[in-house]
Order: structure tokens, then C-alpha cells, then sequence
């Protein structure tokens, strides 16, 4: 039996975990998605999958993630996404990357930036979806 994953399978799993983990904030749950392997890239989370729970765990419980466009090829996903409620000034807008390996989120890289307002767009477009935040 194959346990290989489809891209398609990938994406909803990722979509799932990311989920339980920052909205649901269903530890247990989120520990059946993140490999105890886990291999974190971001110079803004502690190593591991451990590092990632005490994070969120550590960030406000009005944290919401909304994902946008999610993209994968082969073992890969990336998805556009937006954290707020972190109480921070502003939302931050990410595009995280994730290794699936055998069904589990296996690594993580990410880019992020502070969500911009339409008095502070240059370009006058949101970062995220088809609006500004209020």
C-alpha cells in the first residue's frame, strides 16, 4: 500500500492543520498533523514541532488564521495566508511552504510582513484578498 499523497491531498491536509492548530487551537488534534520530526525553517519560531505549540500557545486567544491562494506540486504546499488577533498594530500577511511526508507536516519555511493599510498601500491594493482590514 502506497502511503504517497496526492498534491491535491496535500493541500487539504495543510488546510486541516493549520486549522486546528492556530483557530481551533486543538494541541491534540494539531500533534496528529505535525510530524515529531518536524523540521522548522523560520527564524521566528523555536525548532521543532514543541517550539510551534508553545508559540501559539503563548500568542492571544483572539488569533485567527484565514488562508487566500494554495498552491502544490508534489510534496510542496504554499499558501497565502493572514494572522491577526496576535495583538500586534497589524494583521501579518505569510506565505507559508510546507513538506508533507507521509501524511504528516513534515517542514516549514515562511516569508511574512505586517499587513498594510490603504493610507499606507503605495500601490493602493490589499496584501490579502479583495480589501483593506478594517
Amino acid at each position: 500500500m502506497s502511503t504517497k499523497t496526492t498534491p491535491e491531498q496535500n493541500k487539504a491536509l495543510v488546510l486541516k492543520a493549520f486549522d486546528a492548530l492556530f483557530n481551533q487551537r486543538d494541541y491534540e488534534a494539531a500533534s496528529h498533523f505535525w510530524s515529531p520530526d518536524y523540521l522548522q525553517h523560520s527564524a521566528h519560531i523555536p525548532p521543532g514541532r514543541g517550539g510551534l505549540f508553545e508559540l501559539v500557545r503563548a500568542l492571544p486567544a483572539a488569533l485567527r488564521y484565514e488562508h487566500g491562494p494554495i498552491v502544490a506540486e508534489g510534496d510542496y504546499v504554499m499558501l497565502h495566508g493572514r494572522f491577526s488577533g496576535m495583538g500586534a498594530p497589524h494583521a501579518l500577511v505569510t506565505v507559508d511552504i510546507v513538506r508533507v511526508e507521509s501524511g504528516r507536516l513534515a517542514e516549514h519555511w515562511d516569508v511574512w510582513q505586517d499587513e498594510a493599510t490603504k493610507t499606507d498601500s503605495k500601490s493602493g491594493l490589499p496584501m490579502f484578498g479583495d480589501r483593506f482590514p478594517v
